[in-house]
């Protein structure tokens, strides 16, 4: 496990949606596979509008590359949260970029991401094309519900 305010040089082995990956990570001599869930966003889910899209965009940047971890804390599911850096740029802030996760207010702390979502959804890329797209937590809210 990375632990908080560490950082650990791990390969990014799968891609689970557009704002998690798995990677394998070295630790005394032994290889451990890692959880990694990108702190300050929150992408669309897999069967959400931009869901499949937002997860190709985390794997052109990250599948497969060594990946700088900078671990935060861990969720309540045991995943890591952190900022991650594949091929030298911040994936987290490049997702928002690109118009393929929403900056989760209850979590961020980076108040750069709000003008990189600004400047997204003027520019309509990515999710910022539907007409009103639901942020994830929202959806999941939705299905929560009971009929």
């Amino acid at each position: 496990m990375v632990t908080p305010a560490a950082v650990a040089l791990c390969l990014v082995v799968a891609i689970t949606d557009g704002d998690t990956v798995k990677t394998r990570c070295a630790t005394a001599g032994r290889y451990e596979q890692i959880t990694i869930r990108l702190a300050e966003i929150d992408a669309p889910e897999k069967r959400q509008p931009f869901g499949e899209k937002s997860r190709q965009s985390l794997a052109e940047l990250c599948f497969g590359v060594e990946a700088e971890i900078r671990a935060q804390t861990t969720d309540r599911y045991g995943r890591t949260v952190a900022r991650i850096v594949c091929r030298g740029r911040d994936a987290n802030a490049e997702q928002v970029r690109r118009g393929m996760a929403w900056v989760y207010d209850r979590y961020v702390t980076d108040r750069g991401l709000y003008g990189l979502q600004e400047a997204a959804q003027r520019s309509r890329v990515g999710l910022w094309r539907e007409a009103d797209p639901m942020p994830p937590w929202e959806w999941r809210r939705e299905r929560r519900k009971p009929t």
